[in-house]
């Protein structure tokens, strides 16, 4: 091992204003001094070797000197080369230094002072939720280098294929995120979903969008795949029923956690329900005005006339929206009354057609309840009345009509078993309090409510009346 050298030693006491030290003292201190040395080269030697490399670097001198717990050493880690310079201290003993730049002051003082650099800060964002991406200027979007390309009457146009763009095609997100296996699933499933030929294939698909837990993975395409479909198939009643039918299978799926995507379920499904033309258009036929709905429970079910099919999607969509009320207004609180208000306006709107009426009102009574009808439509059925008079005098318009006004009277029912009232018996009673239903409940409601003998009904509106 190695002694540094004493005279070093020396120079440097002299540098700091020690005159004169002990030979003893100069020696201890070129031992200490080459400990050091080779402490610090071993570590140094270690980063080295850990990085792979056989060339030690200065940034494995700095680092060894962190590791020392040792002020680093500043100035050595510049890219401009240094410039060594030699003096002469005697004969045969060379000193070599860094030569420091020449710096004239005048330009130094006059010389534009740097931009601030900006205070740091520090903030959250989400990168992903539930394995989507949301478009926010913090997260990396995709980078189309097609776009990089110049363009232009002076662009060269043999730039694209020197770089390989010219066959670029742009591949869906399904094919990078989801597996081989998933994309096969997807296909088959979306397939099957519209078949019209196949029943088996229909109910397979139904079967595994229900209880198979291995499609969680492509529950965001699913989603995406009904909305659209529901856009672009407002005359296809098949493919609305189907859509339907599928989400109610993906509501009931057990295995699937569906809270974060309750928002965009709704707008389909509500659109199924209180949409203003479902299925083709059409022309009623003459003899469905006969049909009279009252003893099918409102339900809507009647096959009189193939223009009403577009009822039955509608009841669908009715019950999937109550059963996103009742399973998920814990974790969105918003969700009833906003549905809840969005039929009601709908309901009330006497531009709507009545299909759309029946679907806001058959939403209302399944997510509200006799308690809602009682506050949000029976004060709004003496208004109603207008509609019902105008519709049940257009022939056309008739069999949608009675639809409606089975509904309202199967709601009523509703209340009265809720309400559990005492029936009030014989039909003078109910005749005396006829112009009080009228201003309660309008001329129609009221001649059904007569014609039907539903006086525990009639007993109820007129105490709801009193009590107004």
């Amino acid at each position: 091992m190695s002694v540094w050298n004493p005279d070093n030693v020396r120079d440097v006491a002299e540098s700091v204003g020690i005159a004169s030290l002990a030979d003893n003292v100069v020696e201890e201190l070129a031992r200490d001094v080459d400990y050091r040395l080779a402490q610090v080269l071993e570590d140094a030697l270690k980063f080295m070797r850990h990085g792979k490399r056989t060339t030690l670097s200065t940034q494995d001198i700095s680092n060894a000197l962190k590791v020392l717990n040792v002020e680093p050493l500043y100035g050595y880690e510049s890219t401009r080369p240094l410039r060594f310079g030699e003096a002469s201290l005697g004969p045969g003993q060379p000193l070599y230094y860094v030569e420091d730049e020449e710096v004239d002051f005048e330009k130094l003082i006059n010389a534009p002072l740097p931009k601030v650099p900006r205070e740091i800060t520090f903030t959250a964002h989400w990168l992903a939720v539930e394995g989507v991406q949301p478009s926010i200027p913090q997260n990396p979007t995709a980078i189309n280098h097609a776009e990089l390309l110049p363009k232009g009457p002076n662009a060269n146009p043999h730039l694209a294929a020197a770089n390989g763009l010219d066959n670029i095609t742009v591949k869906p997100l399904v094919k990078h995120v989801l597996s081989k296996e998933s994309q096969e699933l997807f296909a088959k499933l979306s397939s099957a979903l519209i078949d019209e030929t196949n029943s088996e294939w229909q109910n397979a698909a139904l079967a595994s969008i229900r209880s198979d837990p291995g499609i969680h993975q492509l529950t965001t395409y699913l989603l995406t795949f009904m909305a659209e479909k529901v856009t672009h198939s407002m005359k296809n009643l098949f493919v609305l029923t189907q859509m339907m039918r599928a989400t109610e299978a993906l509501l009931s799926n057990q295995a699937i956690y569906l809270d974060p995507y309750i928002a965009y379920m709704v707008p389909p499904v509500l659109t199924c329900c209180t949409g203003k033309h479902l299925g083709p258009t059409h022309q009623p036929s003459s003899n469905a005005s006969s049909e009279t709905l009252n003893g099918n429970n409102g339900n809507g079910h009647g096959h009189g006339s193939a223009s009403l099919a577009h009822f039955e999607v509608r009841d669908i969509a009715a019950s999937i929206l109550s059963f996103m009320c009742k399973k998920y207004s814990a974790s969105n609180q918003s969700l009833k009354p906003r549905i809840a208000r969005i039929c009601l306006k709908q309901f009330l709107d006497p531009n709507k057609p009545l299909g759309t009426h029946y679907g806001a009102l058959k939403a209302l009574l399944l997510i509200a309840g006799p308690d809602g009808m009682k506050i949000l439509v029976v004060p709004n059925l003496r208004i109603y009345d207008e509609v019902l008079k105008e519709a049940l005098g257009d022939e056309s318009k008739r069999a949608e009509a009675e639809r409606v006004l089975a509904l309202i009277l199967y709601s009523l029912d509703q209340l009265e078993r809720a309400r559990s009232a005492a029936r009030v018996n014989g039909v003078g009673d109910l005749e005396t309090r006829r112009e009080r239903l009228v201003e309660k409940v309008g001329d129609v409601v009221t001649e059904r409510l007569i014609a039907s003998g539903r006086w525990s009904v009639a007993q109820i509106l007129l105490e709801i009346d009193v009590s107004l």
